[in-house]
């Protein structure tokens, strides 16, 4: 989950400020992993190391995070695949074709 909040640090103009508990802490685990340089606040309580934090900003991506997110990826898409079958418009119109090359005979019904 940290590594979605990397990508999109990466994909923001910096510095960037994040404002709910869970983000702060994500911005917490990148710091310690030395991915990116943040501001993060103190917790209010230092003996349980706990408590509201207001906000956390990041001010730059580090080399470390950069070579991370090379090689963090998605799974690309699968390719569209066109259809295997002709449309109906298409099929109704080669029926046509295929009428009209068929020979009649003198009761005017194909044989």
């Amino acid at each position: 989950m940290a590594m979605n909040l990397l990508k999109q640090i990466a994909g923001s103009r910096l510095p960037v400020s994040f404002y709910r508990t869970a983000d702060i802490d994500q911005v917490r685990a990148l710091r310690a992993a030395g991915l990116v340089v943040a501001l993060v606040p103190a917790p209010s309580n230092a003996l349980t190391l706990s408590g509201p934090a207001s906000a956390a900003q990041v001010l730059a991506i580090t080399q470390k995070g950069r070579e991370e997110l090379a090689k963090f990826t998605y799974p690309q898409p699968r390719p569209i695949r066109w259809r295997q079958r002709p449309s109906r418009i298409f099929a109704r119109h080669r029926a046509n074709l295929d009428e009209a090359a068929r020979p009649t005979y003198a009761h005017g019904l194909p044989q």
